[in-house]
């Protein structure tokens, strides 16, 4: 969509505190019959004055993030909306409407187990190098960036934080477990009964260290999963993990709790953060979209100024951000008419998408690295979206559909294999009561105990989701090897250093042959069809290129160079 925002485009009002407060949910948070908002100021208004616009509208905070003007507010006006739609001081109100438990469903993460086609593979993919972990022969996204060389000469600090802002991530798989850090890891998504069914807690604040999605912990187990000779390793098995929960356990990511999340990542200084989510529930945010009401026009435009506001804050805090590009397979600066918006609180109705005043959080906001999924032959995955105004990198992200006219073809070796909870694959039904992998998904479910009789779980997923986790792995890595002592305790590396020497030492990739790519062969629609435009030095599939997290670990780092 529009063109990546420079360092500042949208720089947090001197007059907000630099302070976060109430981010903790009160311990009789439920149900009830207020309405809950999130609420922007403008720029320039101090919180007390926000605040006192928010009480003249009718709404009472519930709690604040100074850093980037934000509150969180319940209101019994059903005119609240547009009250503050009215106020000076305030930008809009983005809100949560009850509309009955309703899932956000990924489609292409498990089309494999939508399929009658679905087969098992004959043979696993190709993967070289040494494996230290008995299921590490099936990670073919691991040799294809060269992770499994990397490892041999930096396997990961520490001292690195890696926040995966997420579903939440299951700190008691054997394989997360003694990379996970309790200390900076926080929840700041309550359960919400509407979508997430009943909450497990009085406070509807799951504890740390849980992920009833699963998508999380999917995600954590890419970037940093231990080398230690059971289950799998990540990209950079040596990091430390740290939870961001910010999203839903239904897989909705809303603007309140991804805001706190960014914010905290900033303040306790983390060096990466992995974003594979947009924020629900527009698909695009737009300044003025003419289809939209006036009400949904201010909602989209506080979603757009606190967004800008929280990733510019992180990244002036340090953190690295990482992106997924989605998997809605359109090139972003031309996008399609958007059919699937609002995807919660109402029915979604046709928008067209101007590219100029539309914008997909957060991976069109600043300073996000923008990751495409590729599949192990190496094309982009059909679902992927593509385009060089957003792109910077590719990464595995695994393709169900790959091998056209091979006896890989629609099997779940072509996906990427990760780390995922025990409750949640038992909810799907892969799993049974006594944790035994059900009859029929051997090829998709592997169980593994130590033993000690501690049990993780693996399971294929597919994504750009899953693509963006590598490149945050090797982001890790490179502020593990060429990172700096920061202060008394800390570590790190400047961000534009990281993405300068990501870009620096990625593969490149030529666009394919015809640039016009059919997925017809793989049974999809024209409209899936992509052109790739650019240079073999930059294009709109592979941006700079395929991540190589051996030549990240092994190329001198370079000072001011320009990718």
């Amino acid at each position: 969509m529009s063109k990546r925002f420079t360092a500042g485009a949208v720089a947090t009002a001197a007059a907000l505190a630099l302070t976060v407060t109430g981010l903790t949910v009160p311990a009789n948070a439920g149900p009830t019959t207020s309405r809950t908002f999130t609420v922007v100021a403008e720029d320039g208004v101090s919180a007390d004055a926000a605040i006192a616009a928010i009480r003249a509208a009718g709404g009472t905070v519930v709690s604040r993030t100074d850093d980037v003007g934000l509150f969180q507010v319940t209101s019994d006006r059903a005119d609240f909306a547009g009250r503050v739609t009215a106020a000076s001081a305030l930008v809009g109100a983005a809100e949560q409407r009850a509309i009955g438990r309703k899932p956000k469903l990924d489609r292409v993460a498990q089309e494999n187990l939508l399929t009658e086609t679905r087969k098992a593979a004959k043979a696993a993919a190709n993967a070289k190098g040494k494996k230290l972990d008995p299921l590490d022969d099936k990670l073919w996204g691991l040799t294809m960036i060269g992770a499994d060389k990397a490892r041999k000469v930096m396997p990961g600090d520490k001292r690195v934080t890696v926040g995966i802002l997420d579903t939440g991530v299951d700190a008691s798989q054997p394989d997360l477990a003694p990379n996970f850090n309790w200390a900076l890891s926080r929840n700041f998504a309550p359960d919400i009964a509407d979508v997430d069914g009943p909450c497990e807690v009085p406070s509807c604040l799951d504890p740390v260290g849980t992920d009833d999605g699963g998508h999380g912990t999917h995600v954590a187990g890419t970037i940093g999963a231990a080398a230690n000779g059971f289950g799998l390793s990540g990209v950079a098995p040596n990091v430390s993990l740290v939870e961001l929960k910010g999203g839903q356990d239904s897989g909705y990511f809303f603007l309140n709790p991804v805001v706190n999340a960014l914010v905290h990542a900033g303040k306790s200084g983390l060096d990466v953060v992995n974003m594979s989510f947009y924020v629900d529930p527009w698909l695009y945010n737009c300044t003025a979209n003419p289809a939209d009401s006036p009400e949904s026009q201010a909602e989209q435009q506080a979603i757009i100024k606190a967004m800008k506001r929280a990733l510019n804050f992180a990244h002036n805090k340090g953190v690295t951000l990482v992106g997924s590009l989605g998997n809605n397979h359109e090139d972003l600066g031309a996008p399609r008419t958007d059919v699937s918006s609002p995807d919660y609180g109402a029915d979604p109705y046709p928008r067209p998408i101007d590219n100029e005043s539309c914008w997909d959080f957060p991976v069109e906001g600043p300073h996000v690295i923008g990751v495409s999924a590729i599949g192990p032959s190496g094309k982009k995955a059909d679902y992927s979206n593509y385009g060089t105004e957003q792109i910077s990198v590719a990464a595995p992200g695994g393709w169900f559909r790959d091998g056209f006219g091979t006896d890989t073809y629609r099997t779940d070796a072509n996906m990427i294999l990760s780390t995922y909870p025990k409750k949640v694959l038992q909810e799907e039904g892969s799993v049974d009561e006594n944790g035994d992998v059900v009859p029929g998904f051997e090829n998709s479910v592997f169980k593994q105990c130590t033993t000690a009789g501690e049990c993780g779980y693996y399971t294929y997923l597919q994504g750009t989701s899953m693509a963006s986790p590598h490149v945050s792995g090797v982001a890790a890595l490179i502020v593990s090897k060429w990172g700096k002592k920061e202060g008394k305790d800390g570590y790190g590396l400047a961000p534009a250093k990281v993405e300068q020497h990501l870009y620096r030492t990625a593969t490149e990739h030529a666009c394919p042959e015809p640039r016009l790519q059919s997925y017809a062969n793989e049974g999809r629609s024209t409209e899936f069809d992509a052109y790739c435009a650019g240079s073999l030095n930059f294009n709109g599939f592979y941006g700079y290129g395929i991540v190589d997290a051996n030549a990240a670990v092994r190329s001198p780092l370079k000072p001011n160079v320009n990718p």
